[in-house]
């Protein structure tokens, strides 16, 4: 979209080619041209009518308004038919395979969403007495057994919201472990190749961040972490899997490096989908680590939500957990509060939130677990790594795979765009994978490796169905490398061109300006 000289919001013309002439309408086949909803308005037309509202008192202070708000007039068949037009434009993950490295973007199994959609669960109160939400309080406490079991960790905090909310948690943990300690320390070290939120975390926390490169296999330089522990770091955050998709092979070696100085170990468990069922964390001596339930147990993943990230912790961290935490006493289950922590908690740095965690994310992701159990679980991250290899070793021929040479990947495949013909770029990568009919994977991430492309096809895409991204990817990467001038205006075939990206980054909000309302809205 782009905006003319009156202000006015326009669309680009069709992208009709030779071989797709255009049309009067405007519509490609069934693929429905449309206009923005407020290029549709008829105004004062409505879908509702509703009475004027009754003459009260003001009680505003002169902030009431005195025109009206300028919302377009629709009637509900055209309301209706506007959204459900772009509906039909939209990508998800039940149209194909949607291979965004470091989202874990895969299929969300229906019986996940039957059972989070039983009577008990689905309309709970938060605030609905214990004594009658037993089913859900157990929930809960199972999913959190579960998750500990899989980690080998000794306690779990499930009221963190999602991922950066659980490295939050994670760290105010350490931080109160520090402080318990007599020390709070002022330094986070934070690997190259970690999660680009694990820094912001640590500053949000009022830590000093210091990076700590990686070697040229992709992983931690474990020399450099060794020479720079001392008494003032109070842990570091490692990403494992890190965002090349590599294992980090020296991680207990680091823990090891980090508990002899003093200092905690937080583990970004974004990626935890790759060893799932394999490895254990708190084998590996790690202290904090959040999980993403919306990654890792295929609760929905996008949107802005609804995520979930419960944070397990070793036996030193334990006690320092969140609170309200549930508890099985007997056969009843109680949530725990600060006046009864005790043993477990009993250092606690406080609460994370309001209440006890997203629940709708707790009983899809107890219904994965329980339906795929500890072998499913286990294959889980055997096809997840399988599947990202033979992306790998099907393309590292046609586009540049920078750590091609360092072994097996972990669940995502890494490459770059290095080798392709001048002026070409992985954006231009990206837009030709949408004239083939397929999302574009992750672009520009990770920022240690130039024109990143990062695919993640997760264990939930068959062969056949990888093997037509790797011929479409293909496809576009030897246009690219051969200089094919077609490719700097895909996607052709889509419903609408390439944008500006720098008109839209630097004028993102487009307005009316108020001639454009009737005169009767004056």
């Amino acid at each position: 979209m782009s905006m003319n000289s009156e202000g006015r919001v326009t669309r680009p013309e069709n992208t009709a080619s030779a071989a797709a002439p255009a049309t009067f309408t405007g519509n490609r086949g069934l693929m429905l041209e449309e206009q923005l909803i407020f290029e549709r308005d008829d105004y004062g037309r409505t879908g509702v009518d509703l009475p004027k509202a009754p003459l009260v008192a003001n009680l505003l202070g002169g902030l009431e308004r005195h025109r009206p708000i300028g919302l377009p007039g629709l009637p509900e068949p055209e309301t209706v038919r506007h959204y459900t037009r772009l509906s039909r434009q939209n990508y998800a993950i039940d149209l194909g395979l949607f291979p965004l490295g470091s989202c874990t973007m895969k299929h969300n199994p229906r019986l996940n969403e039957k059972v989070a959609r039983m009577p008990g669960f689905a309309d709970l109160h938060p605030l609905a007495p214990v004594d009658t939400v037993q089913g859900a309080l157990g929930v809960i406490h199972e999913l959190g057994e579960w998750l500990k079991t899989l980690t080998g960790m000794s306690g779990v905090a499930m009221a963190p919201k999602a991922g950066a909310h659980g490295e939050l948690c994670g760290l105010l943990a350490i931080r109160a472990a520090q402080e318990a300690r007599g020390n709070a320390r002022e330094v986070i070290l934070v690997p190259e190749s970690a999660h680009g939120t694990n820094p912001a975390t640590a500053a949000f926390c009022n830590y000093r961040v210091e990076n700590i490169p990686a070697t040229a296999d992709g992983r931690v330089d474990l020399a450099a972490l060794e020479a720079r522990l001392g008494p003032d770091v109070a842990g570091v955050m490692i990403t494992n899997p890190n965002t090349c998709g590599l294992f980090e092979r020296d991680m207990q070696r680091i823990s090891d490096a980090v508990h002899a100085a003093g200092g905690l170990v937080y583990c970004d468990g974004a990626n935890f989908n790759a060893i799932v069922g394999r490895v254990r964390p708190g084998d590996l001596g790690i202290d904090a680590m959040h999980i993403n339930l919306h990654k890792t147990f295929s609760t929905p993943h996008g949107g802005g939500g609804p995520g979930s990230g419960p944070v397990v912790f070793s036996a030193a961290l334990a006690p320092f957990a969140p609170l309200p935490f549930v508890d099985k006493q007997g056969d009843d289950y109680v949530l725990v509060e600060e006046e009864t922590a005790g043993e477990h908690h009993g250092a606690s740095f406080g609460r994370m939130a309001a209440f006890h965690g997203q629940m709708g994310m707790f009983t899809r992701a107890l219904a994965y677990i329980l339906s795929h159990g500890a072998d499913g679980l286990r294959q889980v991250a055997e096809d997840a790594v399988l599947n990202a290899n033979y992306v790998l070793r099907s393309l590292d021929d046609v586009l540049d795979a920078p750590f091609g040479a360092s072994g097996p990947c972990m669940h995502e495949a890494l490459f770059s765009d290095a080798g392709l013909a001048q002026g070409f770029t992985t954006l231009d990568i990206a837009k030709g994978l949408i004239d083939e009919g397929f999302h574009p994977m992750t672009m520009y991430f990770p920022l240690v490796v130039h024109g990143a492309m990062l695919v993640e096809p997760t264990e939930t895409e068959g062969k056949a169905t990888l093997d037509q991204f790797i011929g479409a990817l293909r496809s576009v990467a030897e246009r690219a490398k051969a200089g094919d001038a077609a490719l700097k205006a895909a996607p052709a075939l889509a419903p609408r061109r390439r944008l500006d990206e720098t008109a839209a980054a630097r004028k993102p909000v487009l307005v009316w300006k108020d001639a454009d309302l009737p005169e009767a809205a004056e």
